[in-house]
């Protein structure tokens, strides 16, 4: 069973992580995934994606420590760039790497178990990504969010503006694809360049964030077929046949 599920509800891509025995975990297998189908969704006809986690026990639970993911990978807008609105769809725990998954879509529909929590400070270890919280909710909210680790319920954060939308367990996904549903009946243009200005020029990036936005870009020469034909053409001593992919 793939551990990213697709579907589409007329102009909206319903994404799903899909490893609900591991509450939704995201190893290498997923990240991977999850960025293609990211990529996917972006080179489409789509117009608007909603992302969630299988079942009502955990959007995700962050990274799998087991089979560590390079994590940046499938976190909207860093790992894939898109400027099409993507909308989150959480119930119970969202931890961790997750968390910053949420918090760098455009919108989110939280069920009434929703709990966020960013617990690395007590693990050891972080992509520091998460600093961007600050530019999103209130400074001294986020800095406990991240400093204490505490876990933030999900009344707590639709007050602080972390989420735009609470409703009862088993309705996040309904609810996140009326959202999307409405959205993607809107002009896709006005949208798209709202979306590049408040990403390009309103939101601060921060140092994490940069340097994943970087190795992404690079990643995209790197797996080129265009490499390939250098590198195939100075073996044989050829001009080489680029085709700008």
């Amino acid at each position: 069973m793939s551990v990213v599920t697709t579907e589409t509800h007329g102009a909206v891509t319903l994404l799903t992580i899909n490893r609900p025995e591991r509450r939704n975990a995201i190893c290498k297998d997923t990240a991977l995934a999850l960025q293609q189908a990211l990529a996917e969704f972006d080179g489409s006809g789509q117009r608007v994606a909603v992302i969630t986690g299988a079942g009502d026990e955990a959007f995700s639970a962050g990274a799998d420590v087991n089979n560590l993911p390079e994590l940046w990978r499938c976190i909207p807008g860093v790992g894939v760039a898109t400027d099409k609105p993507i909308i989150a769809a959480s119930a119970g725990w969202v931890v961790g790497g997750a968390m910053v998954m949420h918090m760098m879509c455009d919108l989110a529909v939280a069920a009434d178990n929703t709990r966020f929590s960013y617990p690395e400070g007590r693990m050891g270890f972080t992509g520091g990504m998460i600093a961007g919280l600050a530019a999103r909710i209130p400074h001294k909210i986020a800095m406990e969010l991240i400093l204490r680790g505490k876990p933030m319920s999900a009344q707590r954060a639709y007050e602080v503006g972390l989420v735009n939308e609470v409703v009862p367990v088993g309705r996040q996904v309904e609810a996140a694809l009326e959202m999307a549903q409405e959205i993607a009946a809107m002009a896709p243009l006005v949208l798209r360049t709202i979306k590049r200005f408040v990403g390009r020029s309103v939101l601060p990036r921060g140092p994490s964030e940069q340097m994943a936005a970087t190795l992404a870009e690079l990643g995209l020469v790197q797996s080129s077929r265009d490499i390939e034909e250098g590198r195939s053409a100075f073996r044989e001593k050829r001009a080489p046949r680029f085709e700008g992919r």
